[in-house]
């Protein structure tokens, strides 16, 4: 009978090294993918025209040129758009978190009757698209006169399936005990959720706050569908214009609109990015 070969302490060890190497490599890789666009439209942002369009291409500018950040905000109307970005986007997010947050708190905590229907109509909310509801949506509003109005950008958006779902998970996940405990201290249903259930939800609140502030801030078809006027409209809207601007035909003013509308939410991202992670670990979505 051939005797069995046991692997040594040093060949287990050059096992797992090379084992986190090709690990390492592969996420590198796949980091460069989603990496590399961000990196070259910084690099373009700086570049002359003559070096956007030269070939082979090259990654970093001969000399780098900040001006073309000034002629993208000075033409494309930037500081109306910028405004109006950070208006309708935070105001859709205060919009929603009234509505969701007790929503996910009468699904997540309360008993009442077609409890589990409504929330799989909520659920259902998930999986229709917004192209799919324009139409009436546009119709109605334009019927009551708000079109190229901000209430035909915000109120439509008052509500999110997602963050009631999220949120609801999130709150589902607190102790019955505490509830229960808090009740009994005579808390009102304000009071259990503005300081007991959302200190404990705070993960998936600023979760759920980070992904509605950059998709409406990232919306290009509602909002160019709703508006008429560039008083109304915001900054993807403005980067798109920009390749009709009579002073600006080149792709690196256009890059660099780009950058201004793309570094906050980035910035964003970055400081809330450990809330996510947290959010979807312990929320029940896996």
């Amino acid at each position: 009978m051939a005797e069995r070969i046991i692997p040594g302490p040093g060949a287990r060890s050059a096992a797992r090294l090379a084992g986190s190497a090709l690990r390492a490599a592969i996420l590198v890789a796949i980091s460069a993918v989603f990496v590399f666009p961000f990196l070259w439209m910084l690099t373009t942002s700086f570049k002359t025209l003559g070096e956007t369009i030269v070939f082979p291409p090259r990654l970093l500018p001969e000399s780098w040129k900040p001006e073309n950040y000034e002629l993208a905000w000075k033409n494309g109307r930037f500081p109306t758009y910028l405004f109006n970005s950070v208006f309708i986007s935070l105001s859709i997010l205060a919009c929603q978190l009234v509505v969701v947050v007790p929503a996910a708190y009468a699904f997540a905590c309360r008993a009442f009757a077609g409890k589990k229907l409504l929330f799989g109509l909520v659920l259902c909310g998930l999986m229709i698209p917004g192209q799919a509801t324009f139409l009436p949506i546009y119709l109605l509003f334009s019927e009551l006169g708000l079109i190229d109005t901000y209430a035909a950008l915000i109120a439509p958006m008052a509500a999110s399936s997602f963050g009631i779902f999220l949120i609801a998970q999130s709150f589902r996940q607190v102790p019955l005990e505490i509830i229960e405990a808090a009740r009994l201290d005579k808390a009102g249903t304000f009071k259990l959720i503005a300081r007991i259930l959302m200190p404990m939800a705070k993960p998936a609140l600023i979760t759920f706050a980070l992904f509605s502030f950059i998709a409406h801030w990232n919306d290009y078809f509602w909002t160019l569908s709703m508006t008429t006027s560039d008083a109304i409209r915001t900054l993807p809207i403005g980067v798109a214009m920009l390749k009709n601007v009579e002073n600006v035909k080149s792709w690196h003013v256009i890059m660099a609109g780009n950058m201004i509308l793309v570094a906050p939410i980035l910035a964003i991202y970055l400081l809330a990015s450990k809330y996510i992670k947290t959010a979807f670990t312990y929320s029940g979505v896996k």
